[in-house]
């Protein structure tokens, strides 16, 4: 396999014809990492970049979809159709990666199980921003293995879009499940309505699926709103708020085969009040947010009281973030307070809080040269004082050419299910483990003509005090402890070219490649359970050509876990463009691939989608 995918990047490297002009072209994107705003080519560290025209060519209808043909991340679904999600970073574990939404972070101290409840549809999307590697110095706790940012649109121009699809597997029914066969659909819309002063983006989303196997059901609902106030050129004020209801069957999701029948409804509210002011070469950016989260899980049934667990979770978080640009560089200078606490019929009450200090230093040298240094100044009520330091620069050879490399560290604080779960016989928790802490090292290198890009790198991380949840035997309960070093080395490369063959007629294709090779150094003779689902091998390839209103993107990618079989997941689609109308249809899996991606939860078969997404824009 490895000899296979170095022949294949090989072989498209030297098909590339560099007879073109020796200019590069960027797009101008900055991406926000709360402090120090950074061009995406001044970058200094790796940084992987989902534009909204990406994201319309890809077969996917929700955020947890659209991730999986990001390089390096790893969704691990339980619920597919964007109801449940763990995520991961380059090998990490789904409790090491941070998710935020416009910076706001979605960090839920029950467990990470719910962090990805977002409350937006895909034509709200900007971008997406997925930073590899540990974010301590950028985002404070959690962020771990890395961090993934999801910025929203806020367009001069005002539009409305709506998206309504359906799609099934057209297998038939399980016995039990009901008459007919597998499917459902959605509908979305968006709104941004845009004045002088001010934007409004307005998003409202439902999907209802019976199922793709017994006791698999779901109804989501998503509500969102983002609003922004310009009072003049140098004072803003942004607010954003948003609801989750996700109600779902849970055949096999934590406890198979005993949790056949078991139903879980999750409930997610988000608010955020935040402003920008210039004052000079000074910014400073205030923020206040708060984040619910309702979890209610029933073992044996969706209207059935005994085995019930409920949880109600909640972060009040407060920041406060300035920068401020100097003869001898940029320094950002961040505060944070958060305080958790949770409500649970098997976990307990809880509280305990968190504060934060960042200071970052940001410097161009010889117009060639980016140097970035910071640390992160971390108190938590339970664990006391850390420190967390990174460093990292940039050198570009000319327009065309830039290394970069880093070294930086992060840190894991243990959620309240890994402190103190009491889900005898089954899982329980430990008030004594203590935090994981990390160490990693990368060196990259990027070549940028035109529409080719070329990117490499290899990286090192080393986890101490490694959080999993092991058993001595059988007959005992799951428990979780600090079980010893986690060790990971990893490559990465990524080719993409977009070429124009005649009038009208466009091809592109995109290629990347991850290896990782984790081992673990423990004193304990027990079988990590996270090796079971670590990374180890991923090859995401995809070939896009378009003609005229005519378009097809096919992507092919390759999985490949410790200790489980590899598979591929083949997926298509094709978009024709009517005026304002875009009829488009997926297939997903079209091999009908057998596989798993977490725990026992068997994925969908080959399914079949169709839509149509109308746009209506003002003036047009």
């Amino acid at each position: 396999m490895k000899k296979f995918i170095a022949f294949t990047l090989l072989s498209i490297t030297q098909s590339i014809s560099f007879s073109q002009e020796d200019t590069t072209v960027f797009k101008e994107v900055i991406i926000q990492q709360n402090r120090l705003d950074i061009p995406v080519n001044q970058a200094t560290r790796n940084i992987e970049i989902l534009s909204a025209e990406e994201i319309k060519k890809l077969p996917a209808r929700t955020v947890n979809e659209l991730l999986a043909y990001v390089g390096g991340v790893d969704i691990r679904q339980r619920g597919p159709f964007g109801n449940q999600a763990d995520i991961s970073i380059d090998g990490g574990s789904f409790e090491q990666t941070l998710v935020l939404l416009n910076g706001v972070k979605l960090l839920d101290a029950q467990t990470a199980h719910n962090m990805m409840n977002i409350p937006i549809p895909l034509d709200a999307i900007e971008r997406i921003e997925v930073l590899r590697g540990p974010a301590a110095r950028v985002y404070g706790i959690n962020a771990l293995t890395g961090a993934i940012n999801i910025v929203t649109k806020s367009s001069k121009e005002s539009f409305v879009a709506l998206n309504t699809f359906a799609g099934s597997s057209f297998e038939e029914k399980a016995d039990g499940d009901g008459d007919g066969i597998y499917g459902g659909g959605g509908v979305q819309v968006t709104g941004n309505f845009n004045t002088k002063k001010q934007n409004h983006l307005i998003t409202m989303s439902q999907d209802s699926y019976n199922g793709q196997r017994f006791n698999t059901a779901q109804n989501n609902t998503r509500l969102f709103y983002a609003g922004k106030h310009n009072i003049n050129n140098k004072n803003s004020i942004q607010w954003m708020g948003g609801h989750t209801y996700n109600d779902f069957g849970a055949n096999s999701f934590y406890a198979a085969p005993g949790d056949i029948n078991s139903h879980e409804t999750v409930k997610t509210t988000l608010f955020s009040l935040s402003s920008t002011h210039e004052i000079g070469r000074l910014k400073i950016s205030p923020r206040i947010s708060n984040r619910y989260n309702e979890d209610d899980y029933r073992y044996l049934g969706k209207d059935i009281d005994v085995a019930r667990s409920k949880h109600y979770a909640n972060a009040l978080m407060a920041e406060l973030n300035t920068s401020v640009e100097t003869s001898i560089g940029d320094f950002g200078l961040g505060f944070e307070s958060r305080f958790d606490e949770i409500n649970s019929s098997n976990i307990g009450q809880h509280k305990r809080d968190n504060y934060g200090i960042s200071l970052e230093y940001r410097k161009v040298f010889w117009r060639k040269l980016i140097l970035t240094a910071g640390t992160y100044v971390n108190y938590n009520t339970d664990y006391d004082w850390q420190v967390y330091p990174g460093i990292d620069f940039a050198y570009r050879f000319s327009p065309n050419w830039k290394i970069y490399a880093s070294a930086g560290s992060g840190q894991r604080i243990p959620s309240f299910t890994d402190l103190y779960l009491n889900q005898l016989p089954g899982n329980v928790g430990n008030p004594n483990i203590q935090p994981e802490d990390a160490w990693a090292y990368e060196a990259n290198f990027q070549y940028t003509r035109k529409t080719l890009k070329i990117k490499g790198g290899y990286f090192y991380r080393s986890i101490s005090n490694y959080i999993d949840w092991v058993r001595d035997m059988p007959s005992l309960p799951y428990s979780p402890i600090n079980i010893g070093e986690n060790l990971v080395h990893g490559i990465h490369a990524d080719i993409s070219q977009q070429f124009e063959i005649k009038q009208k007629h466009k091809i592109g294709y995109k290629v990347n490649y991850t290896f990782l090779n984790p081992s673990y150094n423990s004193e304990e003779e027990i079988q990590s359970k996270y090796v079971l689902e670590s990374l180890r091998n991923q090859l995401i390839v995809g070939v896009n050509y378009a003609y005229a209103n005519f378009s097809i993107q096919i992507n092919n990618r390759f999985i490949e876990r410790e200790l489980n079989d590899p598979y591929h997941l083949l997926s298509v689609r094709a978009n024709y463009d009517i005026n304002n109308f875009s009829i488009y249809t997926d297939v997903s899996n079209i091999f009908n691939s057998e596989y798993i991606e977490a725990g026992a939860v068997p994925m969908p078969p080959r399914w079949f989608t169709l839509g149509v997404r109308y746009v209506w824009k003002k003036g047009k």
